[in-house]
């Protein structure tokens, strides 16, 4: 990624639009915004994102921070996490967040949205053996309740404790005794999360920019 030293050539912009989705303007608003992160140096540490105002008080900041330094987001079909990363690595993590375009066919959406949904599956997984725990599945729920803007945050917590022991109560009712509980997988969670408009409420605000409104 010689080429994005300074500032991306024409070409290379158009490359980074075709495998992100992003526009070569938003491309050159994220790249400017990369350099301020990195203190004008070509990746990005932990330690950067660390120093983000608005990611202080997330009840979530560590799994946010983590998620762009997991292999697994790089969509290389990799696992493993790394300890800085390029901008094309920094643009493809934040794709992520970007809002399917209106005109998809409902096979793409669907595909749009199992690829957030792993993503988001990937942010709890922390230790990537493909399971996450039902703390870790509230806290999923809480955070798309609270994103919706239309739920107090009390509301949206009393929702997700709900959602929680609905979901213990299902994957545990039906166990024998000496059965250990193994957690959620990535399928499970797809069925868990059918009725999420995940598409809209998957972004976010902690670059002082609105993915929502960025990738219009």
């Amino acid at each position: 990624m010689g080429a994005l030293q300074s500032l991306p050539a024409q070409q290379t912009y158009i490359d980074l639009a075709e495998k992100t989705g992003f526009s070569c303007e938003q491309i050159r608003v994220l790249h400017k915004r990369f350099k301020q992160l990195s203190h004008n140096e070509e990746t990005l540490r932990r330690d950067d994102f660390y120093e983000i105002p608005d990611l202080e008080c997330n009840p979530i900041r560590s799994e946010i921070i983590g998620a762009f330094f997991d292999r697994r987001n790089f969509k290389q079909s990799v696992d493993g996490t790394v300890e800085e990363i390029s901008f094309e690595e920094f643009l493809v993590v934040m794709s992520h967040f970007r809002p399917p375009p209106l005109d998809m066919t409902e096979e793409q959406r669907e595909n749009v949205r199992r690829e957030k949904l792993r993503f988001l599956f990937n942010m709890h997984d922390t230790d990537n053996d493909g399971t996450i725990t039902l703390e870790e599945y509230r806290h999923v729920v809480e955070e798309l309740l609270s994103r919706s803007g239309a739920l107090e945050k009390e509301t949206a917590k009393s929702i997700a404790d709900a959602a929680m022991l609905e979901v213990a109560s299902i994957s545990m009712g039906h166990m024998e005794p000496d059965e250990f509980y193994e957690g959620i997988t990535f399928e499970h969670f797809l069925k868990l999360l059918k009725d999420f408009e995940i598409e809209t409420r998957m972004n976010i605000r902690f670059l002082n920019m609105d993915t929502i409104t960025l990738c219009k």
